[in-house]
């Protein structure tokens, strides 16, 4: 038998079980006893947020994790975003990863205009002296390192906070920060 989570990721955790290095980080343990054997299928890094699947079936992370599996991500930029800048995300672009430049597949962008509730106010980011920032949706079937932020900065945009909020049909709506639900399954 195998369990199957869904877990919104606060900020501020690493997307593991074990972290070997020196340095002490909060860890997914930390949130909820899960089984012997679970996995996050897929990554977020520290700085990020939001949906994360976890499993204890290999199969079922294969299947989320490949291609074929649509992930949506909201953006919280530094500036107001062009539809010029989201023409070209929606293209491709260039971007660096491991050492070698990298032209992303292209996507579906868009400029969010109201948040879920779903986000909630996370950390504070910076208040509206340095300017103001906007917010955009991203959709990938790809996942290379740290990809979104490259991808808003390549076009103007750095990434200030970033948000997972759908994985395939599983979204984060309905979960707050921290909180972990237990499914029969992953209907991705």
């Amino acid at each position: 038998m195998h369990y199957h989570y869904l877990l919104h990721k606060p900020h501020g955790y690493l997307s593991q079980f074990i972290y070997e290095k020196k340095r002490a980080k909060k860890k997914l343990g930390e949130l909820f006893d899960f089984p012997e054997g679970t996995m996050a299928i897929g990554r977020l890094d520290e700085d990020s947020e939001g949906l994360l699947l976890l499993t204890t079936d290999g199969m079922m992370s294969e299947i989320v994790r490949s291609k074929t599996v649509a992930k949506e991500y909201y953006a919280q930029v530094d500036g107001i975003i062009t539809s010029e800048a989201i023409e070209r995300l929606k293209k491709g672009i260039e971007i660096g990863f491991k050492g070698i430049r990298y032209t992303t597949k292209p996507c579906d962008a868009f400029k969010v205009q109201e948040l879920p509730d779903c986000i909630g106010p996370g950390r504070r980011i910076r208040d509206e002296r340095h300017g103001p920032t906007s917010w955009l949706s991203i959709t990938l079937t790809e996942g290379k390192f740290r990809q979104v932020r490259k991808m808003t900065a390549a076009v103007g945009f750095p990434t200030l906070r970033l948000v997972r909020v759908r994985i395939g049909n599983v979204s984060l709506q309905g979960l707050q920060a921290g909180e972990v639900r237990e499914v029969e399954n992953f209907d991705v």
